[in-house]
């Protein structure tokens, strides 16, 4: 009864106008992918580790996990031709490892550095108690509705939304069968494993997610998850 971490850092990170894929870009001397991958580490109930890694970086994440301690680190694997083919080439060669019934595996964004413990636990818990888990939050902004990205006159109420994060968590099985049926029906670029498996016509369930779980997508997104490191380092000096 195993708990997988799969991190997806198979991006380029066009939107983050930088040289360097952006899950690589240094933040205080450490690459955004080790604070992800120390989350894990550090997690009680996660086993091991696999990334989905850009090809020509796989050296580089090897010696930053021996450099900063991932010794969870099992498996390495090059990224598809999108997010859909990235996350099945990382399921795929987990399953060839962990293939008992209620060996579960997280997915998560490697530029999603913030992730808690809290966060994980809780996405783990509901998986194993309804069969998988998508990290969410509430949505408390004004949602509005356009046709043409230049106005509107829709408003969506947001009483029953949720704003969906990473980790999603499933049994390695189910999202591997999944993944099949979704190939088989022609579903091959799903914006993520929770659309892939609406798509699909499947029920999910919702764990806490937390707003200082960020996606670091733009630079200004740099700043913040800088911000928020700082903030952490005050806590601890009290």
């Amino acid at each position: 009864m195993s708990n997988i971490a799969l991190i997806i850092a198979g991006g380029i990170g066009a939107r983050m106008g930088q040289d360097i894929p952006k899950q690589f870009i240094n933040v205080h001397d450490k690459p955004v992918i080790v604070y992800t991958m120390e989350a894990f580490q550090k997690h009680p109930q996660i086993d091991a580790i696999e990334v989905v890694c850009l090809e020509g970086w796989h050296d580089v994440l090897r010696a930053y996990a021996k450099q900063f301690g991932i010794a969870k680190l099992e498996g390495i694997v090059t990224g598809g031709i999108n997010g859909q083919d990235s996350i099945r080439n990382g399921l795929y060669d987990i399953a060839k490892k962990y293939n008992d019934d209620n060996d579960i595996v997280l997915i998560h964004d490697a530029i999603r550095p913030m992730i808690s413990e809290d966060v994980i636990t809780d996405n783990i818990r509901i998986c194993r108690k309804y069969g998988n888990a998508i990290t969410v939050v509430p949505c408390t902004a004004a949602m509005l509705k356009t046709n043409d990205s230049l106005s509107t006159e829709t408003q969506v109420a947001r009483d029953n939304l949720k704003i969906t994060q990473t980790p999603q968590a499933f049994f390695i099985k189910d999202i591997c069968k999944a993944h099949e049926e979704a190939l088989a029906k022609g579903i091959t670029n799903s914006v993520a494993s929770c659309t892939m498996y609406i798509e699909l016509g499947r029920k999910l369930y919702m764990s806490k997610g937390s707003e200082k779980n960020l996606k670091l997508t733009t630079a200004e997104d740099i700043e913040i998850f800088k911000a928020l490191l700082m903030a952490k380092k005050d806590e601890w000096m009290h």
